[in-house]
């Protein structure tokens, strides 16, 4: 646990891009879920920011 938050204070690649990932996939749920409409309102935004910071932290140093 405190590597990942190392890596996360030093914009280390690998934990944010774990970040990164874990926002696209809540974007994906938000997406696919029927109940709440908010959460599918910001969907599409919130998987859209997580692609962007994707590909911004995938020029992060190892």
């Amino acid at each position: 646990m405190s590597n990942f938050i190392n890596g996360l204070l030093s914009l280390r690649r690998g934990p944010w891009e774990a970040v990164a990932t874990v926002i696209i996939a809540v974007g994906v749920f938000m997406l696919m879920q029927p109940f709440v409409i908010w959460a599918f309102t910001y969907s599409f935004v919130t998987t859209l920011v997580g692609t962007v910071m994707f590909i911004i932290v995938s020029h992060f140093p190892e």
